[in-house]
């Protein structure tokens, strides 16, 4: 009744997912161990300590949360927010409201400033708001990828660390792709995602965290374990973390030298990040940061010299995904419907007050090369005179070969 498995081989220029390293994909046809074989535990602390290389740090935690990047976002939202906690959500696109709704879930009074999509924020606006909030936690999205804009982390984590408020990032899109500098931008717990720069399959999701968390982490672990006398607290019931999958204070015993069971590990998706990571660090931070750039730059130049319109702030851009206004008079449904039918190329749509007014194009990972690029321009080219769009025909992948020719490529 069923096939055999014969997907197609497509392009995949969305902001995630992403093609998957061939290397990644042969690191998971690896032999299943025991999650406690001495073999299986060193490829843990392995993955660990690339993990920390990658997230630019020395904390002694970082580790895969087994689930896809919410996974990793919930656990540590979760993990840290106690009913009644006030939680800074500054909003600039889907993501920011997610946060929000995982923290409101988790009973937090939760605070949001928003600015419109396509902007960041000043940091001194989100300091200002600190300062009259007075959160514990202020929890922000790095890369957004529904607008396409990055913002700037460093002011805001001084300004956490000096106020004593444990400053929580989402690095899903950028981890791999961009600088994600944990330790120099004073952020106390970040989440990584698989499936975007890291060129892994969705299913895990990095994370890391220092011991301002470990710290709180552990008091409300002895409550869990009945080590607080009654009375101490008001409401001892409400400090404990209330997931017991997504409980941080389990898992570190799991990824400890201590190794008590958490739960069964997903041994190939931990062969598959590990070998992401390794492939990362062969590369070298500087240099992939600057691959993604290149491309980045060759694809917006293409787009431009196209006819077509950025969406957004250039000055605060993600260097990994790329916003772009769909033409007046163009459906966009039907231009992502003929690349992916006759080219086979997946670009995304956006959400929310962004739908069916821009396409993304992710340059992430593995999908971040030369030919991708070239590949997505004359494509998009075609398809847009098909559908009777003003564009300038013949310029796009000129544009971009410019930049790949140029001195500053090599």
């Amino acid at each position: 009744m069923y096939k055999e498995l014969d997907t197609s081989v497509c392009t995949l220029m969305s902001p995630g997912p992403v093609e998957v390293e061939p290397r990644v994909l042969r690191a998971m046809c690896t032999p299943i161990l025991g999650q406690f074989d001495p073999e299986f535990t060193e490829i843990m602390n392995e993955t660990m300590a690339m993990l920390r290389a990658v997230f630019q740090t020395k904390n002694q935690w970082a580790f895969p949360i087994d689930g896809t990047s919410r996974a990793g976002i919930e656990a540590v939202l979760g993990s840290i927010i106690e009913a009644g906690d006030r939680v800074l959500v500054p909003i600039y696109g889907r993501f920011g409201q997610l946060l929000t709704e995982i923290a409101e879930r988790y009973g937090a009074d939760v605070v949001n400033i928003e600015t419109e999509w396509g902007q960041v924020f000043d940091p001194q606006v989100v300091i200002q708001e600190m300062q009259r909030v007075k959160p514990k936690i202020v929890a922000i999205v790095h890369g957004e990828t529904s607008t396409g804009c990055m913002q700037p982390l460093k002011e805001i984590g001084e300004a956490c660390r000096a106020m004593d408020i444990l400053f929580v990032v989402d690095a899903v899109a950028t981890l791999g792709g961009t600088a994600v500098k944990v330790d120099e931008w004073k952020i106390d717990a970040a989440i990584g995602g698989t499936q975007k720069c890291l060129s892994v399959p969705s299913g895990m999701a990095p994370i890391t965290f220092n011991s301002r968390v470990e710290a709180l982490l552990l008091a409300r672990k002895r409550i869990e374990r009945g080590l607080v006398e009654p009375g101490k607290y008001k409401d001892n019931q409400n400090r404990m973390i209330r997931s017991n999958y997504f409980d941080l204070s389990q898992l570190m015993d799991y990824w400890s030298a201590a190794r008590l069971n958490h739960h069964t590990e997903a041994t190939s998706m931990l062969y598959a990040l590990r070998e992401g990571l390794r492939i990362v660090l062969e590369e070298g931070l500087e240099q992939r940061f600057r691959r993604h750039a290149l491309h980045e730059e060759a694809l917006t130049q293409g787009l431009q010299a196209m006819g077509l319109k950025l969406y957004g702030n250039s000055e605060c851009k993600l260097p990994v995904v790329t916003s772009v206004s769909i033409p007046e008079g163009i459906e966009g449904e039907a231009i992502r419907s003929m690349l992916l039918k006759d080219f086979q190329i997946e670009i995304a749509s956006s959400f929310g007050p962004l739908k069916g007014k821009i396409w993304r194009i992710g340059t992430m990972g593995y999908s971040c090369r030369k030919k991708n690029i070239l590949h997505v321009l004359g494509a998009l080219e075609a398809a847009l005179i098909r559908y009777g769009a003003k564009i300038h025909i013949g310029r796009a992948v000129q544009a971009a070969l410019d930049v790949y020719h140029s001195p500053e490529s090599n």
